[in-house]
């Protein structure tokens, strides 16, 4: 009957081709239906790697199943079966409420009670195949179960009346693998499928990417066997030691393509900046508006000893909302132009400071501007929107506009010693005198392609430095930015005020308008921040409940705050557009500014010191706490309103820790703890499977593979012993993707 039922009914039927390898396609390795094709297609699965490579998202345990024909009187049971009747109704003698249904697993039916429980009848639907857990009351054929647990699956109706589960999957596994599904392709497919590939592949198609030396150390069973075991495991424990090796290996392979890509560029020689800490301490001190903290300076030591040294810096320096990372930048970029240049001592060295958007280049530029004007330096702006350099020289105190082949001219003599600017600075025609250190804003990475554009053609690679106002769990940095060295700013700068934080109930919403318009008449500004766009089609209820802000900046134009002046930004807005609107709202010829979360990175507006999150349990808390942030820029005091649309006990229990929690690291970590790595980290959109997102939650497995990952690359520079781990680590960089 299995052997039937894998053929005609799963369409698994294997063409010609007996053999199979990892890169055979599934087109070739079976004769697919149109709807098992497209299925496959939806899902990404093109190759029997990629089958092989489908993990099971749980598992049923089948080994103490029993059928319905071997069921017994007053016996304590767990049956599937399909649901084929469903009714309510009261009971004979003592009237009370029931539900009942009766279900069928191919050897018998059983009818099953639900005393005071009517609404069952509702819950559940016929036709679909439920778990039940219960014990059987009555004799013969008045026999029920009663008041049963009952759990939905995803099981095909057909397993339970064609006997599957004395088949050959549970008759030899007792675990029944439940895989993520699509419309063609269900459970019973991928089981039948996999089945039939493990039995014709080879072992040479089965080497193993991880090293046997690391295998053993780790205690991490071969592929083969992980296989085996991750789809047909006779026991929990044959599944987790799977897991835990298939974890183990996404996160090695990705080490393993950081570490080799780290190597490639510090074999490349870079400046050595030979500068005074000294003089830089001072510059710390007497130029930053406030005291350093304990973190900055920890973390300005750590920058200036990686300038010293021949090979290029790779460091992220990774901060809170207003924990000063552009204070530390701006001391790196000092050591940088105040220390001698190689060819001509009198000149500077150069440094590029590249910022996501126009606006807040320009206002980068600005500060530094600032921070600099004591020097006898001149710095550059050059973004899309035309050129300028700082000093003036009719006015030192002022920048003055020129024209980008100007601007480019004295980049290229090295008479401009800091360049700001967009990912225009790294554009062919943009060629530094001598480019010692590029600091990227706002998780902005350069990948391999961007790097080799920045190293000159004498080899001399300059210090990269990216910054990250996103505070992130130290498993996803020690992953995602493996190839960087990792400095944290983990404390705010003194004097700063804790926002105050309100999640706020529907009946509240006319208090909290209130509290707002006060601020507002104080000449503060606010933010509004929405999920969506636009009101979805009214065909989708569920979405519905999002506010967009086209809707809720005519309701609130219309209906709450008529007299003030609101504008609308959002990510289908041309770049142009976004920074028009930033500017006037800036310039506070825009009280209220309705927007998506484009507003999370971007230009700081020290005078809004005001937001109203709506839905707020649809972000992440990572997410909120960042919007939060766009209002700790002044000294005035903070207020953040979350609104929800939902109030079950998880909506309240996130919502409560970001109300109570300003730690933007520990609210990271909660976020890990309650989302997961890949709502997180947006890795879900990166190639990153979610057995790799619940290996992020393990710091010691993370340690591990990247440990293990350098000293691989430490002995073998080029992978040439290991061709297939390159091979995959190669691919892994392609895949990933960083915003």
């Amino acid at each position: 009957m299995a052997d039937r039922l894998s053929q005609s009914e799963v369409s698994t039927a294997p063409t010609r081709q007996t053999a199979l390898s990892l890169a055979t396609p599934l087109e070739r390795a079976f004769r697919l239906r149109p709807k098992v094709r497209a299925g496959l297609k939806r899902l990404g699965l093109q190759t029997v790697r990629d089958l092989l490579y489908h993990f099971p998202s749980r598992y049923e345990n089948l080994s103490m199943l029993k059928r319905i024909n071997e069921i017994g009187d007053r016996e304590e049971v767990v049956v599937f079966g399909v649901i084929q009747s469903l009714k309510t109704g009261k009971t004979f003698r003592t009237k009370k409420p029931v539900a009942e249904a009766v279900v069928a697993d191919g050897s018998g039916t059983l009818l099953v009670r639900w005393f005071h429980q009517p609404y069952m009848a509702k819950m559940l639907k016929e036709g679909t195949v439920v778990k039940l857990a219960g014990i059987v009351y009555g004799r013969g054929k008045r026999r029920y179960l009663a008041n049963p647990d009952v759990e939905p699956t995803t099981i095909a109706p057909e397993e339970v009346h064609h006997s599957l589960f004395a088949s050959q999957d549970v008759a030899t596994h007792g675990y029944l693998a439940i895989y993520p599904e699509t419309k063609g392709v269900s459970s019973l497919w991928f089981r039948a499928a996999i089945r039939s590939v493990l039995a014709r592949l080879t072992a040479a198609a089965l080497v193993d990417p991880i090293p046997e030396k690391v295998r053993t150390c780790y205690h991490l069973p071969d592929l083969a066997c992980a296989l085996r075991w991750i789809h047909q495991p006779i026991n929990e424990k044959q599944a987790q030691a799977a897991r835990k090796r298939f974890a183990f290996e996404e996160v090695f392979v990705l080490q393993v393509a950081h570490a080799y890509e780290r190597h490639q560029y510090e074999a490349k020689r870079s400046i050595q900046i030979n500068a005074d800490w000294q003089k830089v301490a001072t510059f710390m001190r007497e130029r930053f508006p406030f005291t350093p903290t304990k973190a900055q300076w920890r973390a300005a030591r750590e920058i200036l000893t990686d300038l010293k040294r021949p090979r290029p810096m790779l460091r992220l320096l990774e901060g809170d909302v207003g924990s000063g990372k552009t204070a530390v930048a701006a001391a790196a970029l000092f050591a940088v132009v105040t220390s001698p240049r190689s060819a001509n001592r009198y000149a500077p060295l150069q440094a590029a400071y590249m910022a996501p958007t126009e606006l807040l280049a320009r206002q980068q530029f600005a500060e530094l501007s600032s921070l600099f004007h004591h020097l006898p330096i001149r710095i550059g702006l050059l973004t899309s929107g035309g050129a300028a350099v700082f000093p003036s020289k009719t006015n030192p105190t002022k920048p003055t506009r020129v024209s980008k082949r100007q601007l480019l001219q004295w980049i290229r003599d090295g008479s401009v010693a800091i360049v700001v600017g967009t990912h225009a600075l790294i554009e062919k025609q943009v060629q530094f005198a001598e480019l010692a250190l590029v600091i990227i804003d706002e998780q902005h990475r350069f990948g391999t392609a961007q790097r080799k554009a920045l190293a000159r053609k004498d080899a001399i690679a300059p210090h990269l430095l990216s910054m990250s106002a996103t505070p992130i769990p130290r498993t996803l940095a020690l992953t995602f930015y493996g190839d960087l060295d990792l400095s944290t700013l983990d404390e705010l700068p003194p004097g700063r005020k804790v926002p105050i934080t309100t999640i706020v109930k529907p009946q509240d919403r006319t208090r909290v308008y209130q509290a707002v318009e006060a601020k507002l008449k104080e000449g503060r500004q606010v933010y509004v921040i929405c999920p969506r766009i636009a009101t979805p089609d009214a065909q989708n209820p569920l979405a519905l409940q999002a506010r967009s802000v086209e809707e809720e900046a005519k309701h609130l134009a219309q209906s709450v705050f008529p007299a003030w002046r609101i504008g609308v930004l959002h990510g289908k807005m041309s770049a142009k557009e976004r920074e028009e609107v930033m500017q006037a709202f800036l310039n506070h010829d825009i009280d209220i500014l309705v927007t998506t979360t484009v507003v999370e990175v971007g230009v700081n507006v020290p005078n809004a010191t005001v937001m109203i999150i709506e839905s707020a349990e649809r972000f992440g808390l990572a997410q909120l706490h960042q919007l939060r942030g766009r209002i700790l820029r002044s000294s005035h005091q903070a207020y953040c309103y979350c609104f929800a649309e939902s109030w079950g006990p998880a909506t309240r229990k996130r919502l409560s820790v970001f109300a109570t929690t300003t730690d933007g690291f520990a609210l990271a970590e909660a976020d890990l703890a309650l989302r997961g790595a890949g709502d997180l980290s947006g890795t879900r959109q990166s190639g990153f499977s979610d057995l790799g997102m619940e290996a992020l939650k393990n710091l010691k497995l993370v340690q591990a593979a990247r440990e293990e990952a350098k000293a691989i690359v430490a002995q073998d520079p080029s992978l040439q012993r290991f061709s297939l781990l390159r091979e995959r680590a190669f691919a892994a960089l392609e895949q990933i993707h960083y915003e």
